[in-house]
C-alpha cells in the first residue's frame, strides 16, 4: 500500500512539473515575436498606399490595410541620427558622437530584448563602428554582440564600402566571418534569407529581428528581377530609373518574411513595423497623386523627415486604420520596453495603446535636434525644430506653415499671425527652450 502510495505521489508530482513546464513553455510562446524593419532613405511619398504612382508596393499596402498605417511617423532627416535615435530611444543631443557610430556606452532595444528572454538578430546594414573616422573599436566584429544581437549578417560592420558595396557580388559580414564574394549574389537576399531561416530556427521562442534594410540606398542599379541583371556587364549599371525596381524588390523581399511567417504558423502572434530612416535620396523625384515629390534626404522639410510607417500585428491590431497622430523615432524603444513590461527612462512614448485600439497618444508636438556632423551640404540644415501637423518652428525663429508652404520658402512673421498662430508659436517656443542650441562649429573633424 505504501509502495503504490508511494509511486501515485511520483507520478503526481511527475505530472505537476511536466503541466507547469509546459505552462512555462505556454508563457514563452505567447510573447510576441517582433519584427523591425527599417528602409533605407525612403520617404512617405513612396508607397502606393500613400498614393505613390511611381512605384508599386503591395505587400506593405496589404500590411498597412490589415494594420496600422502611420501618415506623420518623423524621422531625423539622415541615416545614422535616425539610427542612433531609434535603437536607444534617446534624443542625439544625448548619444549621437560621429556620423556612421554608436557608442559603445550605450544600451540598444537589441539588449533590451536579450535580457528579458529573447532570441536576437539584426541584419541588412550596421555602418555603426565609426568605420568614417576610423574610432576605437571600428574593426570590432563583435559589437552587434555587445548591442545585443545573438546573430547578425551585415554590410559595413568592419570593412567600409570601398572594399565591397551591398547589392552584386557583396561584401557580407555574417556571425564573425566575412562571407566568399560571390558576383552572382545579391546583398539583399543573403540578408534576408539568413532572416528567414533564423524565425524558422527559433519560432517555437520568442524572438527579435532587427533588419536596417540595404534597399533602397543608391547606387541606383538593377535588382535580379530586372532584364540588366542578367549580364554581369550591366548589373551594376547606375540609373535612376532603377529606382522603381529597388523599390519593388524591397516589397518582394518583405512579402518573403511575411509568407514565412504564415508558413510557420506564427504571424498572428507577430508585431511587424516598418519604417522609413528618413526621406528619399535628392536626386529623385516621384509622382504622387498629390503631385511630383522631389527627395529632400538631410533637409529638415517635410519631404527629409516625414517616411512611411505600417505596424501589423494580428493579435492585437482588430480594427486597422490610418493614424494621423505624431510618431517620434523615439517611440519604438518605449513601445519595446512596454511589450516586454520593463520600466523605462526614454525619451519616447509607448504606442501599444495605438496598437489596442486608442484613438491616439498624448501628444500635441515632436521636436527634432538635428546636428547631422556629415558634409557640408547636409550640416547647412542643422537645427532644432518643434512641430505638429501643420506648423514648425526653428530654434533660430523661422515660423512655417507646412500645409501651405511645404517647401518652407516663406516664413511666417509675427506681425502677420492671428491669434491661433501666435499662440501655437509660443507654444512651440517653450518647448524648444527645454533642448540645448547646437554647438557652434561642431563637426566630425573637429572632434577626431
Amino acid at each position: 500500500m505504501r509502495k503504490f502510495l508511494y509511486s501515485a505521489s511520483l507520478v503526481i508530482v511527475f505530472l505537476s512539473s511536466t503541466m507547469m513546464s509546459c505552462q512555462s513553455q505556454q508563457r514563452e510562446t505567447t510573447k510576441p515575436n517582433v519584427i523591425l524593419i527599417m528602409a533605407d532613405d525612403i520617404g512617405f511619398e513612396c508607397l502606393s498606399i500613400n498614393g505613390s504612382t511611381s512605384y508599386k508596393t503591395p505587400v506593405l499596402d496589404s500590411l498597412a490595410r490589415n494594420g496600422i498605417n502611420f501618415t506623420k511617423a518623423i524621422s531625423q532627416p539622415l541615416c545614422t541620427p535616425s539610427r542612433v535615435k531609434i535603437m536607444t530611444g534617446k534624443f542625439n543631443f544625448k548619444n549621437y558622437d560621429y556620423f556612421t557610430y554608436l557608442n559603445p556606452k550605450e544600451k540598444t532595444f537589441g539588449n533590451l530584448f536579450k535580457e528579458n528572454g529573447y532570441k536576437t538578430a539584426v541584419v541588412g546594414k550596421w555602418q555603426l563602428n565609426g568605420l568614417k573616422f576610423e574610432l576605437e573599436g571600428h574593426d570590432d566584429n563583435t559589437r552587434p554582440h555587445h548591442f545585443g544581437f545573438d546573430e547578425y549578417s551585415l554590410w559595413q560592420l568592419t570593412k567600409n564600402k570601398s572594399f565591397g558595396e551591398r547589392f552584386a557580388n557583396p561584401l557580407i559580414e555574417q556571425n564573425g566571418k566575412i562571407l566568399p564574394r560571390d558576383e552572382n549574389a545579391y546583398g539583399p537576399d543573403i540578408v534576408s534569407d539568413y532572416a528567414v531561416d533564423f524565425i524558422k530556427r527559433n519560432k517555437n521562442q520568442p524572438f527579435f529581428v532587427y533588419y536596417p534594410m540595404l534597399l533602397v540606398h543608391d547606387p541606383f542599379v538593377p535588382t535580379p528581377d530586372s532584364p540588366e541583371w542578367q549580364s554581369p556587364d550591366t548589373r551594376s549599371k547606375k540609373d535612376n530609373r532603377f529606382f522603381i525596381d529597388m523599390v519593388a524588390y524591397m516589397d518582394k523581399i518583405i512579402g518573403k518574411i511575411v509568407n514565412t511567417l504564415n508558413e510557420e504558423g506564427i504571424a498572428d502572434n507577430t508585431l511587424i513595423i516598418f519604417v522609413g530612416d528618413n526621406g528619399t535620396n535628392t536626386k529623385l523625384v516621384s509622382q504622387t497623386k498629390k503631385g511630383p515629390v522631389k527627395g529632400a534626404k538631410g533637409n529638415t522639410i517635410t519631404h527629409g523627415n516625414h517616411v512611411p510607417m505600417v505596424a501589423h500585428w494580428p493579435n492585437q491590431i482588430k480594427t486597422p486604420r490610418s493614424y494621423q497622430g505624431l510618431i517620434n523615432f523615439t517611440d519604438f524603444y518605449a513601445t519595446f520596453s512596454d511589450i516586454l513590461g520593463v520600466p523605462h527612462q526614454t525619451d519616447g512614448m509607448s504606442m501599444t495603446k495605438i496598437f489596442g485600439g486608442q484613438k491616439s497618444l498624448d501628444r500635441e508636438t515632436v521636436t527634432t535636434y538635428y546636428n547631422p556632423m556629415w558634409s557640408p551640404n547636409v550640416n547647412k540644415y542643422r537645427n532644432v525644430y518643434t512641430q505638429n501637423s501643420r506648423y514648425k518652428l526653428y530654434k533660430d525663429g523661422r515660423f512655417f506653415d507646412m500645409e501651405n508652404d511645404i517647401l518652407e520658402t516663406q516664413p511666417l512673421f509675427d506681425r502677420d499671425l492671428n491669434v491661433d498662430q501666435k499662440r501655437i508659436k509660443a507654444s512651440f517656443a517653450s518647448e524648444l527652450e527645454t533642448f540645448p542650441s547646437l554647438p557652434e562649429n561642431e563637426t566630425n573633424n573637429s572632434k577626431k
